[in-house]
């Protein structure tokens, strides 16, 4: 590699997984590990997968499976780990639906109060950013799909200043990663029609 390659920007692809037994229960998931449902399944399957020369996600099996799936529709291409990337923690709140916030932590929603042991955006930012410059140190100029979770996408575009929106199954977006910053693009969903669900399960 030329001192001038390492200026080059990684083009990275960063997307949620797809729908899990949780999601599809409407459950808080933070670092418990559902699978993906059968519907997941087909939405990683029907994915319009851009070509990319590497494939990564976070250490969840949802997030694993996603791109196992994805990766074997690129050519097989290897699915690397990195668990830098995995979903924010939600501490007492994993597994349970809003509804059951709403009973046990009345008003936490509607204020944006969180219970010990969430983590915060500042929390996800930092780990997320060194995976992603780490990204660009090994393969700067390359092209890379990163399958991660819902509240890493928006914790990531809430820092970068995007417009704050749920991100559905198989939807994310485009960054342009340098050695020192990251520019963001275009949001993009890789799925249409059936395998969208109609419903979109709680996310932060």
């Amino acid at each position: 590699m030329s001192a001038a390659d390492s200026f080059e920007p990684t083009s990275v692809l960063l997307v949620r997984h797809g729908q899990s037994t949780w999601n599809a229960d409407g459950r808080w998931q933070g670092h418990a590990d559902p699978p993906l449902s059968e519907l997941g399944r087909a939405q990683a399957v029907a994915a319009r997968v851009p070509p990319v020369d590497l494939v990564m996600a976070s250490d969840l099996q949802r997030a694993r499976e996603t791109a196992r799936l994805m990766a074997d529709a690129l050519g097989g291409l290897e699915v690397h780990v990195d668990p830098r990337f995995r979903e924010r923690a939600a501490g007492p709140w994993t597994g349970l639906t809003r509804a059951e916030i709403q009973e046990r932590y009345p008003g936490y929603l509607d204020e944006g109060r969180r219970p010990p042991g969430f983590e915060l955006d500042s929390d996800i930012i930092g780990r997320v950013l060194e995976a992603l410059h780490d990204l660009h140190g090994r393969h700067p100029g390359g092209r890379v799909l990163v399958v991660a979770h819902g509240g890493v996408v928006r914790a990531l575009e809430r820092h970068l200043g995007c417009d704050d929106a749920i991100v559905p199954n198989l939807g994310g977006r485009w960054l342009s990663v340098h050695a020192d910053w990251v520019t963001p693009g275009e949001r993009t969903v890789l799925i249409e029609g059936d395998v969208v669900p109609v419903t979109r399960p709680p996310q932060l």
